[in-house]
């Protein structure tokens, strides 16, 4: 019928309010996925969900890569996501997008904020956080940051080094850059308040040491964003009006847009969460796959036993 009403889920219901209210001139969609193995039936969902809303909205899909953490990461995962996101039909706006791809910008920036030279978009958004006071160098112990962290009934506890001055801070993260510390030795947290009834707002750390070579940047660093800190950044960057994810990283988003505000961005991308799928019988997460595999209890990630793509 001509007037039939047309019915919405409650992520377009927010899509068209904020396009009502101004807030959002263009939706930009993204798929972010971390290379660190094989996608499943889970991933095809949020493929879809992304890829349908911009296409509904006559926005853009980006296609990017969280390749924050070379520890796990290959480019065999990213040559094969590819492969997989476009059988399934989504087809993403330009080039493929890689979180690595801003780490030359970061720095660039970074040295034009501290010695008038050039920076890098990550490292960049560091240190305006510690220039604004909002970030520092933490010397504890991993052991001892979840010790000073407190629990879900308990406020945490300041660490000893939260009150360092901003040139200290400066010069302590730039060595972290330049190699000068050994991995854990030290890592960059965000200032925000230890007794947050949301234990992912208490000073979380969104920069590490880690001497390891990347898939795609090799050796060229040695300090690397954390995820909650790098996929706000990225989102802004690339200008994705709604980042939507699943419901575990519901308690993140006070962390998501504390670091969009405390960045400035003019247009903040919004974080809509929506449940995870899962089958009966039927395992969807992709670190227990790997760990299936790797242990040899199934025979690959195409073994049919599996919803792998």
């Amino acid at each position: 019928m001509e007037n039939e009403a047309v019915s919405k889920n409650f992520i377009e219901q927010i899509i068209d309010q904020d396009i009502k209210e101004g807030h959002c001139k263009k939706v930009v969609t993204r798929f972010p996925p971390e290379p660190n193995g094989y996608l499943h039936i889970g991933h095809a969902k949020s493929i879809l969900l992304n890829y349908g809303l911009a296409k509904e909205y006559n926005g853009q899909f980006n296609m990017r890569f969280d390749d924050t953490n070379p520890t796990k990461e290959k480019e065999e995962f990213v040559d094969s996501i590819k492969r997989d996101v476009e059988w399934l039909g989504a087809k993403w706006h330009g080039d493929v997008l890689f979180a690595s791809g801003y780490f030359d910008q970061m720095y660039e920036a970074a040295v034009r904020l501290i010695k008038k030279g050039k920076a890098d978009v990550m490292y960049e958004c560091a240190v305006k956080l510690i220039q604004k006071g909002k970030a520092y160098v933490c010397d504890l112990t991993p052991e001892q940051i979840r010790e000073y962290r407190g629990t879900l009934t308990e406020p945490g506890k300041e660490s000893p080094y939260r009150n360092r001055s901003v040139e200290e801070n400066l010069e302590l993260f730039e060595n972290m850059k330049n190699g000068v510390y050994k991995d854990g030795e030290k890592v960059l947290r965000a200032k925000i308040d230890m007794a947050s009834p949301n234990i992912n707002m208490r000073d979380p750390i969104i920069y590490r040491v880690a001497h390891i070579s990347h898939h795609r940047t090799g050796d060229k660093w040695c300090i690397y964003p954390m995820y909650d800190f790098a996929h706000p950044i990225e989102d802004a960057i690339e200008g994705v009006s709604h980042s939507i994810c699943t419901l575990e990283f519901e308690d993140h988003r006070p962390l998501y847009d504390w670091v969009v505000r405390e960045l400035e961005y003019e247009n903040p991308p919004r974080q809509i969460e929506f449940a995870k799928l899962y089958l009966n019988n039927v395992v969807t997460g992709k670190r227990y796959i790997k760990k299936l595999v790797e242990d040899k209890i199934v025979d690959g990630w195409d073994d049919p036993r599996l919803v792998s793509i």
